[in-house]
């Protein structure tokens, strides 16, 4: 079992940042074997793959919709995902959502969200206007 928990969501004007970070635990869990995303979902929306980073070559994939502004990353030694977030929108608030997945490489997995075997239970996002 993998356990994850999202921590740094919060509430922001829009033009800001935050850094959101998740977690992973369990004795099952080793960064270079698994990828690694961030999923959001607003109400009556259905949930958004936002990039996803695989550990075992620190490869990364984008939803066109935070290209530019978004950056996912990895620190192995602490067993954390990262997603810093710039130029915040108030379209981009939703609970964001930590996921992971054993696996050789991500494979465009943020398009598939059934193939993820784990989630973290989210932190929110708030971006006023």
């Amino acid at each position: 079992q993998v356990q994850l928990v999202e921590s740094g969501g919060g509430s922001v004007q829009a033009g800001g940042s935050l850094r959101l970070s998740c977690t992973a635990s369990g004795s099952e869990y080793t960064y270079r074997w698994y990828c690694m995303a961030w999923f959001r979902l607003e109400p009556e929306k259905e949930r958004e793959g936002v990039a996803s980073f695989y550990g075992g070559g620190g490869i990364t994939d984008y939803a066109d919709s935070v290209k530019g502004r978004f950056t996912i990353s990895q620190d192995a030694s602490k067993n954390t995902l990262y997603l810093q977030m710039y130029n915040l929108k108030p379209e981009d608030t939703a609970m964001y959502y930590c996921a992971a997945v054993r696996s050789f490489g991500c494979n465009g997995r943020l398009q598939r969200q059934d193939e993820w075997s784990y989630w973290g239970q989210g932190t929110q996002v708030t971006v006023s206007s």
